[in-house]
This record gives structure tokens, sequence and C-alpha cells, in this order.
């Protein structure tokens, strides 16, 4: 019996000075997923989350400003609120009173923050190698960061950085950049040779310094300001959360630990031989853990996901 190809929809969802680019697979419960970045687009997680599509509807938008959601946004429209009424958006478009919720690496973040700021519209919650959750844990995070890093590595992005072609967007810059800067965040090549290619493959160099402009935006309304702490709030968070990172994570796993400790009705599974990247470093046992969070006791053989679209 040959493979069943699953096929994606796409669509734009009009919000508040912006058009999110959105996308949608497969069938059961609906899990909105929220990329990383927080300056880059969902294309990097395609295809391998799209192994979960055999038992659920999963729902991929690019973040206000970020990809395909780009068009006419300015730096000043994006904020964290803006974020969580984008996230709202989708799930209300939907027309779900509640949704399970799933955030990777800075998608995290914001998936925490729409949690504790809405539970009653959230029914699960999955943090797949989250970032931290308080300004301190973020910069324990960026110290270990260049603690792991050899000199030559840390003086070679610095250049990068410095580089005129950097600051103008260029893209063979940005991805010579993000190699270096992932290098610790994957256990093979072959995977970081995979993943990089992914990181702009919908932008242009006005993209790219559009997104450079609503990180900082983003980082100033969270982890820059010394005051940031998620972790209390969490603490009254009444929602089933499954928290997956990887082994070898450069994001320290006591940092994720915090938050598991943090949530009440949480489960943490740090995934052996793996990084940052668990989707595609380890898509079985994030199958396989994902489905036990929601009482889905196995997964079918796996069919080809569709190619990641336009």
């Amino acid at each position: 019996m040959g493979e069943t190809t699953m096929r994606a929809t796409y669509g734009f969802l009009a919000v508040d000075r912006a058009r999110l680019r959105v996308r949608v697979i497969g069938e059961g419960p609906t899990i909105i997923v929220l990329h990383g970045g927080p300056d880059f687009d969902h294309f990097y997680l395609l295809p391998e989350l799209d192994r979960l599509a055999e038992k659920f509807r999963l729902v991929y938008y690019d973040q206000r400003g970020r990809g395909r959601s780009a068009d006419g946004v300015r730096p000043k429209d994006v904020t964290l609120i803006s974020e969580m009424g984008d996230l709202d958006a989708v799930r209300s478009d939907l027309e779900l009173e509640t949704v399970a919720v799933l955030g990777h690496s800075w998608g995290g973040v914001l998936a925490m923050e729409y949690a504790t700021r809405h539970p009653e519209r959230v029914s699960h919650l999955v943090l797949m190698n989250t970032a931290p959750a308080s300004h301190h844990d973020a910069e324990v995070f960026r110290r270990h960061l260049r603690s792991i890093r050899p000199a030559s590595e840390i003086n070679a992005m610095d250049a990068l950085a410095a580089s005129d072609t950097f600051r103008a967007g260029a893209l063979h810059a940005e991805l010579d950049y993000y190699r270096l800067h992932f290098r610790p965040a994957l256990v093979a090549t072959d995977q970081l040779d995979r993943v990089i290619p992914r990181l702009r493959a919908h932008f242009t160099p006005e993209r790219v310094l559009l997104a450079r402009a609503i990180e900082q935006r983003l980082y100033r309304d969270t982890w820059s300001s010394p005051t940031y702490d998620l972790l209390p709030r969490l603490h009254h968070l009444a929602v089933p959360t499954l928290l997956l990172h990887g082994e070898h994570d450069f994001i320290p796993i006591r940092l994720a630990e915090h938050i598991a400790g943090a949530i009440p009705d949480s489960r943490f599974v740090v995934l052996p031989g793996c990084g940052h990247f668990a989707y595609m470093e380890a898509p079985e046992l994030v199958r396989e853990q994902v489905g036990r969070l929601f009482g889905v006791s196995a997964f079918p053989s796996p069919r080809r996901a569709a190619d990641a679209g336009p």
C-alpha cells in the first residue's frame, strides 16, 4: 500500500494592522503552534512537526511582522499585547472556546503568557524546548551560551554582526550567523544543515530588518526588564502541561525545570540524545508524549506530509 499524502490549507487572517499567514493540516483536536525566534516564521518547523497531524489539527501562523505576515507591518505595531491579541484572534477564527497551544523555543514564552492571561481558553499546553520564563533565567541562558562557545566562534559571530552585509539584512550573512548560533543547539551536523536554510526561506533583507526590530521590541516587553518573571503566575495555572526538553539543548535543563516546578499540573520529559529541535531530532518520542497528554495511545504509521507549500 502506498503512502497517503496529507494536504495543508493556507490563508490569511486579518487582524489589526496586519494579515497573518495561516497554515492548517490534519484532523482531530486543534493545536495552535507558536514558532520561535522571535524573528523567524513557522517554516522551520516543517515538515517534521506535521507528523502530529495524524491525530491532531495543527494550526500554524507566521507571527505579525515575520515571514509572510510582514506586509504593511511596522515595528511599533508589534508588542507583547499585540502578540496575545493575534493568538486569540486565531483561536476565535477557529470558533473554539478552548484550544491547545504548542510553543517551541521563544514560542514557549508566548504560550505561557497566553495561558496565564487566558487559562479558560487553553485546554492543553505543550512547551517544547521552551525559552526561559524570567529575566533572571534569560540572563543565565545568555551567559551559558557564551561559556559553551570557543573564543574563535564568539569572535566570528561578533565580526559577522558588525559587518555591513549583516547590518543590511543580507540573507547569506544571516544564515552564516545562525549556523554559528545554533551549532551547539543540535547534536548532529546534518540536522543543522536541514534547519538553517529554512530560517529565512520566506524573508527578504527588508523583512529581516523588520523582524530584528520586532525582536528587540518583544525583548523590551519581556526579558530585558529586570522585573520580568512568569514563574509566580505559572504557580496558579491549572492547565495540563507537557514540557519536552532536549538532553543536549543549549537552553540549560535547569531553566526548564524551573517552569515545570512552577506549573502544578505539568509533566517534564527530558528527551535523550536530543538538542533544541525536538520535533526534528526525536519525532517519534514527541508524538508519543504529546499523544499521552491528550490520551492518544498510538499513532498510525507515518504518512508523508505534503510539502510546506507556498
